[in-house]
């Protein structure tokens, strides 16, 4: 008996070098590694990373674009100092959607995703007072659980997009301390509301939870004024 051919296979999404280049630079100015005023060179970055100096250049115009490097041309190119009104500008479009979320989220309750907030919650808590670093990444994907089981994860990207002065900020914020167990407390109480269904109590933790950085902002501008 004849068989029917298997269909093609789906062609494999790559990601271009310069993405590569720019993601690996990124995640360095978001984890202030790299420090705002700190000076970059191209040919340094590409020897540091294996590529040539052509991926490096479309990766510092899309920092440059994002606002977290100056490209001064002829001359240098330097880590941006953090933007406060670009970091409330980014809180107030989160504040938006993610309130839309949690009120979708709560309407309809998906086991799969609550289930998998509740298990990040609980690697949250393990990585409490070993490893601020895996916390802060376990918090991105906590939220981004919730677009992703909301149906949006298209706008989790965008926020993200935008979100490289206000995750500077949070960055400085998590290093006071009582910061991360009040980020987790916030998170417990979260996936308790949604399974539950309360929505006003939920709306309440959100606010507060995504408000929380930018309430102190002024101390923390006067702990670490030279990232400003």
């Amino acid at each position: 008996m004849d068989t029917l051919p298997l269909p093609a296979a789906p062609p494999t999404r790559r990601i271009s070098t310069s993405r590569q280049v720019y993601d690996l630079l990124r995640d360095r100015i978001i984890s202030l590694d790299l420090v705002p005023g700190a000076q970059l060179s191209r040919s340094e970055i590409a020897l540091f990373y294996g590529v040539s100096q052509t991926p490096v250049r479309d990766a510092l115009q899309m920092l440059e674009t994002e606002g977290l490097v100056l490209v001064y041309p002829q001359s240098r190119t330097e880590i941006s100092r953090i933007d406060i009104g670009q970091a409330r500008e980014t809180q107030f479009l989160r504040m938006s959607l993610e309130l839309e979320v949690v009120r979708a989220l709560a309407a309809t309750r998906p086991q799969a995703t609550l289930d998998r907030m509740q298990q990040l919650v609980a690697e949250q808590e393990s990585t409490l007072d070993t490893d601020l670093g895996q916390f802060a990444l376990l918090d991105r994907q906590f939220h981004r659980t919730m677009f992703e089981g909301a149906g949006v994860p298209n706008l989790w990207t965008l926020i993200q997009s935008r979100s490289g002065h206000i995750d500077r900020l949070r960055k400085l914020n998590l290093m006071d301390p009582g910061k991360a167990g009040t980020i987790l407390a916030a998170h417990t109480q979260i996936v308790d509301h949604l399974r539950h269904g309360r929505i006003a109590a939920l709306e309440d933790v959100v606010r507060r939870h995504l408000t929380g950085t930018l309430a102190t902002v002024d101390a923390i501008r006067l702990a670490h004024s030279q990232f400003f």
